[in-house]
């Protein structure tokens, strides 16, 4: 099958994409984009009871369960311990390996130069660094190279709020009800670890249907849901004045200083969303 464009999500555990990319995937897919998701961890030390196997596979269940929700192609998972990742040679060639097989035309990824998750910043760097090789046919073996470099988007996340510019804006308006299904579907994460690390498990223990979940979930993730002032600029260049203003969900990427060379214009368009 053709698809109009590839792209694929790079993040460090199961669940990131779905937070911070989510209602975009869901508006590109649905335009007949390909996506893929890659975890660079199984994300098995995200829980205050289980142990790491039994929660490996929980949540592999429920990023299969999300990307469904999403309509994302694939979801690989390398089984790699949460918590342990670098970016050593291997890594950085599995990524490559991915970015070719997938023959990426955007790879969206988190920052690198900042502080926060050391599994975080360790996954953009093997992007980073990944990115660089995969049009050399003598890197990449006997997988076909690039013939041109992939666009490259940082998205956010919580140690890159402070730095993270709002280069390409998009409105969530029409894709948030896919975006919570997809995020509340990682149940370990959003109704148990999070809630027990944050302090409100009794309240996400309540959350029992739907609404109660959807409600939790905006009321303790906003940053990443809601359409922050500081998109605004952006948003009203995008969709005009008055639409800009109304929109009351959005994501944002960074464009990185890697990659393909373009504008967020260029991105904008080329997304057309």
């Amino acid at each position: 099958m053709n698809y109009p464009l590839k792209v694929l999500v790079v993040e460090a555990h199961p669940d990131e994409a779905e937070m911070y990319a989510g209602g975009t995937v869901r508006l590109l897919a649905d335009k007949g984009v390909a996506v893929k998701f890659m975890s660079l961890t199984n994300g098995d030390a995200g829980h205050h009871v289980m142990e790491r196997g039994p929660l490996k596979r929980r949540r592999a269940h429920e990023a299969y369960t999300a990307a469904r929700l999403l309509g994302v192609l694939d979801y690989e998972i390398l089984d790699n311990h949460d918590g342990e990742l670098m970016p050593d040679l291997a890594l950085r060639q599995k990524v490559i390996s991915a970015i070719c097989r997938w023959q990426a035309d955007v790879v969206i990824t988190f920052h690198d130069e900042c502080d926060g998750h050391l599994d975080n910043r360790a996954a953009a760097r093997a992007v980073r660094e990944a990115v660089g090789f995969s049009g050399n046919a003598n890197i990449v073996g006997d997988i076909p190279a690039l013939e041109r470099a992939p666009i490259c988007l940082k998205m956010t996340d919580y140690g890159s709020i402070q730095v993270h510019k709002h280069d390409v804006v998009v409105s969530n308006d029409a894709s948030i009800e896919a975006k919570l299904k997809a995020c509340a579907a990682h149940a370990t994460q959003f109704l148990e670890y999070a809630p027990y690390e944050r302090g409100f498990f009794d309240e996400a223990s309540a959350a029992r249907d739907w609404p109660a979940q959807r409600a939790l979930v905006l009321k303790h993730w906003p940053e990443f849901m809601y359409a922050l002032d500081e998109m605004r600029p952006a948003l009203r260049a995008r969709y005009g004045e008055a639409k800009g203003n109304e929109i009351k969900f959005a994501e944002s990427f960074d464009l990185a200083p890697y990659g393909r060379k373009v504008t967020a214009a260029e991105v904008s368009e080329l997304f057309g969303l």
